[in-house]
């Protein structure tokens, strides 16, 4: 073999042969050396340098991703902070009238300042056990608030209350996030695998009918607003000719029987739709990624080798395309974790996006403080996998500035 000039021949612990660029060398400042491996070796000067990188960077991104978070929760808590004193115990006030009245203790009064001291009396022994006596941006109200809400100790809503009667806002957040998961987070999936396919056959065949079909269909298909076609599509076929149900939420109780194929049935109608309206952006995105690609000069190479089309496709151009299309998949699958307020409620799908709705509607703080935060989490976590998964598929941003 050949060997570059002045790279000598060194070997491992391990017999393998390795290559190291001997340059000059004035310090940290200096000129890095490259290193080229003819085998694995994990005693080697070149992977101990990369396994420092890949722990910097990982360590680097958990950092940063927990600023983001706690920023995050700050900013939340600020915001509804300086009403949210005036609106909880607005909140209390009518929580203390509403069960005097559904006792019966209201009629017991004789006049009304006897029953409004009483309620008053009320209202502020319940303050004073929510903390409520102190302002809202003292640092033990806020300081407290963030450990609760980092430990997932969201306390209890407002007014909102889970299915089963259960006001803690843990509850409610986490019997409408898996109903969110099974219909958004499905058709986030069958959008990008569909999109995927499509836009590589696509771009393989550039110019072609099913090029322009495809992104005509693209840009057809995102004019449309997902909660106006899903009318359109529960008018044909829940009332035109009843193929399915209107309603996206089965009648049945959840420890049904048949409660699964029910709500497989069910919500097949809005899956279809929002992934009708999904996949065409999808595809049209992959195919312009995947076009530049199969112009550089590693698929002519390919090619000249004899190396089938297909393979050329979908085992190397898709893998350049990979990087950006899997951020872009991050952002969906944690943008869909939150729902979508309109198309639920077309629907009548109790996920997360009616939560927030009802919950900022009826101004159920801590609910909307806890549904933001979990959101957050979510997408921090995806942003971080999609982050690894860019530097397993470039390892140049794993590796820092050239290590």
């Amino acid at each position: 073999m050949i060997l570059p000039p002045g790279l000598p021949c060194a070997a491992g612990p391990t017999g393998r042969l390795h290559l190291h660029c001997r340059g000059p060398h004035r310090g940290r400042g200096s000129q890095r050396r490259a290193c080229w491996s003819l085998g694995p070796n994990l005693y080697s000067p070149c992977n101990r340098a990369r396994s420092v990188g890949l722990k910097r960077f990982v360590l680097t991104r958990l950092a940063t991703m927990f600023g983001v978070l706690m920023v995050t929760l700050l900013l939340t808590i600020v915001l509804v902070g300086s009403n949210m004193d005036a609106i909880l115990k607005q909140g209390i006030v009518f929580q203390v009238r509403s069960e005097l009245v559904s006792d019966g203790s209201a009629a017991a009064f004789e006049t009304a300042e006897e029953f409004e001291a009483f309620v008053q009396g009320r209202v502020d022994a319940r303050a004073e056990a929510l903390g409520l006596d102190e302002p809202w941006y003292s640092p033990q109200r806020v300081g407290l608030a963030m450990y609760r809400i980092l430990v997932l100790d969201f306390g209890h809503a407002t007014f909102l209350t889970s299915d089963t009667g259960s006001s803690h806002v843990g509850e409610i957040i986490f019997e409408k996030l898996p109903r969110t998961v099974l219909l958004f987070t499905t058709a986030t999936v069958l959008i990008s695998i569909a999109g995927i396919f499509l836009g590589a056959l696509s771009a393989s065949r550039a110019g072609s009918a099913i090029d322009r079909m495809t992104s005509a269909f693209a840009v057809v298909s995102s004019s449309f607003p997902v909660w106006w076609v899903g009318m359109l599509m529960i008018f044909a076929f829940a009332f035109t000719y009843q193929v399915f149900p209107a309603r996206a939420t089965p009648d049945l109780p959840p420890g049904d029987p048949g409660y699964v194929a029910a709500l497989l049935y069910h919500m097949a109608l809005p899956l279809i739709t929002i992934v009708l309206i999904g996949f065409g952006s999808w595809a049209y995105l992959v195919r312009n990624f995947m076009v530049g690609i199969l112009q550089e000069d590693f698929v002519s190479a390919k090619r000249a080798a004899g190396i089938s089309g297909r393979k050329i496709v979908y085992s190397h151009a898709l893998r350049n395309a990979a990087p950006p299309v899997v951020t872009i998949l991050a952002l969906s699958l944690s943008g869909s974790l939150g729902g979508a307020i309109i198309t639920e409620a077309v629907f009548d799908w109790p996920g997360m996006g009616r939560l927030y709705f009802e919950a900022i509607t009826v101004l159920d703080l801590p609910v909307i403080i806890g549904a933001t935060y979990v959101l957050t989490v979510f997408f921090l976590a995806s942003i971080f996998a999609a982050d690894l998964l860019y530097g397993y598929l470039d390892p140049r941003m794993r590796t820092g500035r050239g290590r």
